[in-house]
């Protein structure tokens, strides 16, 4: 069985071009090898399913892969909307640095009940100054809400929770089982996931790209949400080439309708946190019952086991907790948190999902046994930090008119120009026949039914 299990050698794709983005760490050689794994595993699918008479070759543009860890999306004449909330950011306590995570209302409600202040940034900073970052930050996760207090690397290391995910795999895989594709009559060599159903249930950032580069190489993905759920800052770049949904998954009609669309795909992406598809009903056995055929991907922030493998997280908060801000403080001279130049834990673990998922079909089309695959951003952080940073003067950081396909994209908030594609297999350039849309705005259901 060679289901992926690390980044591929640098040997085993074309990569061209070269320059890095400012950083203690290897960011962009993570982005190009994380596309070269979805590369990888694309050829191999092809050549399982007898698409191309040779295993493609694939090919690597180092600077766009490095861009695309950014966004994607150049608006024409219109603004996109703010990433985050007024409150988010790192404040300093009484012992050290922490980040508050406000974007979504009930999380901010949450740092604001601790505090017992109200929505003012200065009100805010004031209130931390009474506080140890630890305490903070249990008791912001108590009340349901999220944060990180800055940690340095051997800090983490040494945590239960640091220690828990350096046993975890990359990509976790369990589960065996044997599985037969379905028939897809319209895949061909330059859109081998043409008809390909990915049901995703996940949001912000790292299972959007996954999904993102799957509808990239053809899949039908449709992306489902609670009614009214919006991540304005987002949304313009993550649901290109993709319909997306509401669905009231509380509700009993809601829950049917998931259910009988996951019955009818072929790949289910989840970024639920352990335990939450159980309490919807949605246990393994009960899915497995649904669509036993199915290829299933998830995430979660902090790994898989220990004592915070249910917390909630964001990229942003893993990088305080397992030590990159601190180390990147150090790096850059600074007397604060230096995070990412971007957010490389959700967007190198998004490619890894793709290329999971990748995997495991190639390894169903010839006829292996395959398991379900668990990432974590947490453990894409341990990837990062053993990753070699390549020397070079040569600095990766605004994307130029040069590096925008000429073709207007229409997206639902306006016309504006996309990345060119970073990625080629074979016959096989990333293209979306959908711009990016608002969430909402198709139904919740399957364009065709299954053949």
């Amino acid at each position: 069985m060679t289901l992926i299990s690390a980044l591929p050698a640098s040997d085993s794709y074309k990569s061209s071009g070269k320059g890095s983005r400012p950083s203690a760490f290897a960011v962009s050689e993570l982005a190009t090898a994380s596309f070269g794994a979805v590369g990888q595993e694309l050829a191999r699918l092809v050549a399982a399913l007898n698409l191309a008479p040779k295993l493609p070759e694939v090919s690597v543009d180092h600077r766009l892969a490095s861009l695309w860890y950014g966004f994607s999306f150049k608006p024409n004449g219109w603004e996109m909307p703010s990433l985050w909330d007024a409150i988010v950011g790192d404040y300093q306590a009484s012992d050290g640095w922490i980040r508050l995570h406000t974007n979504l209302p009930h999380h901010r409600a949450a740092a604001l009940k601790v505090l017992g202040v109200k929505a003012d940034r200065d009100a805010v900073a004031q209130a931390l100054n009474t506080w140890s970052i630890a305490d903070l930050e249990t008791a912001i996760v108590a009340e349901g809400g999220v944060a990180a207090a800055m940690r340095s690397r051997s800090e983490w290391l040494d945590h239960p929770q640091g220690r828990a995910v350096s046993r975890d795999p990359l990509i976790g895989w369990h589960s065996p089982r044997r599985v037969t594709l379905r028939d897809r009559p319209e895949a061909t060599a330059q859109r081998p996931l043409a008809g390909l159903r990915v049901l995703d249930l996940t949001r912000i950032l790292a299972g959007p790209v996954s999904t993102r580069t799957l509808a990239g190489f053809g899949a039908e993905v449709l992306r489902i949400d609670p009614l009214g759920w919006d991540e304005p800052g987002v949304i313009p770049d993550i649901s290109l080439g993709k319909r997306c949904a509401y669905l009231d998954l509380k509700s009993p009609g809601g829950l049917m309708t998931l259910q009988a669309l996951l019955a009818q795909a072929d790949v289910f992406v989840h970024g639920y946190r352990p335990g939450v598809l159980d309490a919807l009903g949605l246990t393994k056995l009960k899915r497995d019952e649904l669509a036993p055929n199915r290829v299933e991907v998830t995430l979660n922030a902090y790994g898989w086991q220990g004592p915070w493998s249910a917390r909630r997280g964001f990229d942003s908060l893993v990088q305080m907790s397992a030590g990159i801000a601190d180390a990147g403080r150090a790096w850059a001279k600074a007397d604060k948190p230096t995070p990412l130049p971007v957010q490389a834990l959700d967007h190198a673990t998004g490619y890894l999902m793709a290329a999971a998922v990748l995997s495991a079909m190639a390894e169903a089309a010839s006829g292996n046994s395959i398991m379900l695959a668990q990432l974590s951003l947490a453990r894409t952080a341990e990837l990062l930090a053993a990753l070699a940073k390549s020397e070079t003067d040569q600095k990766i950081t605004d994307a130029t008119t040069a590096d925008y396909t000429k073709q207007i994209e229409t997206s639902g908030w306006g016309e504006g120009h996309r990345l060119k594609p970073a990625l080629t297999v074979g016959a096989a350039k990333m293209s979306w026949l959908r711009p990016a849309a608002k969430l909402g705005t198709s139904k919740p259901v399957w364009p065709s039914p299954p053949t």
